[in-house]
């Protein structure tokens, strides 16, 4: 099957060429590049990588050549103009060249009602009687706690603190980065510290649309 990213390639190159500043920021952050690039160009691009070839303003008429590769791999010509648009937001925020767009709202992700469903009982069976509650409230926390090893519930206490104190400390560096309202910050890290991933997901899908529509509003 053919490579229907290689067969639009030449275009593509043309296309790039007019963008020469994303061009170097390519070069210097995903090929790693140390030295200081004085241009690039865009010589082949394909589903699985593009070519870049490009002089330094130590040795001008030296032309070198890095291979950048797509990780993951594109699927379809569609998939172009997205995905160089992320790894142009990567390099430029990496390199110092742009300021991370700002994230303003807190948005509370409905998946995140399962965690606080799992997090509500953990609590319930943690505050359960180890003798059996003549009320009745806690009939099913007290069952719970008889029918698991009496290390469990502390033991899942433990990867809860471990995991959602990380988890709360990255969204707490996202939102530094992405210079969040002071109350916007708070929420989304007490969030994550609370309910974890669904939270920081929320944060980083947020801060994504950001940096996608601070490049469309550039164009």
């Amino acid at each position: 099957m053919s490579d229907p990213v290689a067969a639009k390639s030449t275009f593509l190159c043309m296309y790039m060429s007019s963008h020469p500043d994303t061009l170097v920021a390519y070069v210097k952050h995903f090929g790693s590049v140390r030295e200081d690039v004085s241009s690039a160009q865009m010589t082949s691009i394909d589903t699985k990588g593009m070519t870049l070839s490009y002089q330094t303003t130590g040795k001008p008429s030296d032309k070198k050549q890095v291979y950048v590769e797509f990780d993951p791999p594109l699927t379809g010509y569609e998939e172009v103009k997205p995905r160089l648009i992320t790894m142009k937001l990567d390099a430029e925020e990496a390199l110092g060249m742009v300021r991370a767009p700002q994230v303003t709202e807190f948005r509370f992700p409905t998946f995140a009602l399962v965690t606080v469903a799992a997090m509500t009982f953990l609590v319930y069976v943690t505050m359960s009687p180890s003798a059996p509650d003549p009320s009745g409230l806690f009939q099913i926390g007290y069952l719970v706690r008889t029918n698991v090893p009496s290390w469990a519930v502390t033991a899942s206490w433990g990867m809860v603190v471990v995991m959602h104190g990380s988890e709360a400390l990255y969204s707490l560096a996202l939102c530094k980065k992405h210079r969040t309202p002071l109350v916007t910050g708070m929420l989304y890290t007490l969030g994550t510290a609370l309910l974890g991933l669904p939270i920081l997901s929320e944060l980083r899908r947020q801060a994504q649309t950001a940096r996608i529509e601070s490049v469309m509003k550039g164009k």
